[in-house]
């Protein structure tokens, strides 16, 4: 079916996203800290990878901010484009509302973004009801308006200019982010926003699991977690209450929205970086990996865990990440998803795999390239 003319505002959040490998847990106001850590730019990125599916689609129209909130990528893309709005040379969330007030008066059919919660925050709070669908390109991304990856977002922002997908309504939620650095999450409902819809493209929101029998499946996941965890590796334990209740098992303050290593009952390195990582894995022979998918994401990789980078997966090797959840966490999930921002690396975790689910117990569970995810 050939696409209408569809006019899309286009915005990126240029600083989206670098505060997650350097492990600042959010860029809003650390911009230069994370630079300094050597953080890269991942917005632009995570939006070209996007566009480059949209360009293939006649006839579809983008109105943007200027230079690297969304000119540069498009016109590297080679798409029709209008600068609808000039930024500052130094963006800020002012930039982005102002730039969705423009859009708002070309009449654009659906804002299209990459950013994570805090740029779904100051569209969603300009634009009322118009359609938004986020890139994912942030450290934490709670909200229900992202696709699960790029690729994702390309075919929910076609089918909907196409209209043949509609959009319904979702919650804009983000974290107070001093008490995330300082290991408390906290979420809190700002918005309702209407994103386009296809059921395994689009993110649920992040939901918390609290129950007598969570705690202890949770419980019995530790205590066979210390039991293995006696050989000696170094192990990389990703974010998340129950990779803490393991660390707590052990005598270790876990950071509880970070990453750390442990090693026979010690604590290595905490609160790790990317860059942290690779350094241990040029020191230690042996090393292995702990994650848990979000709640109702069912990401294990790509949300709020950059750190275990690509780079970082191929060298611990994809035979030495375990994965831990408990039954009713992963009952309510159709499929684990990863998201390391490597195609490649993802397809090789992709497949069936196990995950402990209790004390000698686990369970088989098809795990999914997010970018992929079409042709499961």
């Amino acid at each position: 079916m050939a696409a209408r003319i569809g006019k899309i505002g286009f915005i990126i959040n240029p600083i989206a996203g670098m505060g997650g490998a350097v492990g600042l847990k959010g860029t809003d106001g650390l911009a230069a800290a994370a630079l300094t850590r050597g953080a890269k730019p991942l917005a632009a990125r995570r939006a070209r990878e996007c566009l480059h599916l949209l360009s293939r689609e006649p006839g579809l129209n983008f109105y943007t901010a200027s230079s690297r909130m969304g000119e540069d990528e498009l016109r590297n893309c080679g798409l029709q484009y209008t600068v609808a709005y000039q930024a500052a040379k130094e963006s800020s969330s002012l930039d982005t509302r102002l730039a969705c007030q423009a859009f708002l008066e070309e009449c654009v059919d659906l804002i299209l973004f990459s950013g994570g919660d805090g740029t779904a925050r100051d569209i969603a709070g300009t634009v009322a009801s118009l359609p938004i669908l986020g890139i994912p390109a942030g450290v934490k991304m709670h909200s229900g308006v992202f696709a699960i990856s790029p690729e994702a977002a390309a075919q929910l922002a076609l089918g909907f200019v196409r209209g043949e997908l509609k959009a319904r309504e979702t919650e804009i939620v983000d974290v107070d982010e001093e008490l995330y650095r300082a290991g408390e999450l906290q979420t809190k409902l700002y918005a309702v926003a209407r994103t386009p819809y296809k059921p395994t493209l689009v993110q649920e929101r992040k939901r918390i699991y609290s129950s007598k029998n969570e705690e202890e499946f949770k419980d019995q996941i530790a205590l066979f977690a210390t039991e293995f965890m006696r050989d000696g590796s170094a192990y990389i334990l990703g974010a998340g209450t129950t990779t803490a209740r393991i660390a707590e098992k052990l005598g270790v303050e876990k950071t509880l929205l970070g990453v750390d290593v442990i090693q026979k009952c010690r604590l290595l390195v905490k609160d790790a970086s990317e860059r942290d990582l690779l350094e241990l894995l040029q020191k230690e022979k042996r090393v292995k990996i702990i994650v848990s998918p979000i709640g109702a994401q069912g990401f294990i990789l790509g949300r709020g865990s950059q750190q275990i980078s690509a780079a970082v997966l191929r060298r611990v090797g994809e035979e030495n990440l375990i994965i831990v959840s408990t039954p009713h966490k992963l009952a309510e999930l159709p499929r684990l998803l990863v998201d390391s921002g490597d195609l490649e690396m993802d397809r090789i975790l992709a497949g069936k795999r196990m995950v402990l689910t209790g004390y000698r117990m686990a369970q088989r569970k098809e795990t999914a390239a997010a970018a992929a995810v079409l042709h499961i």
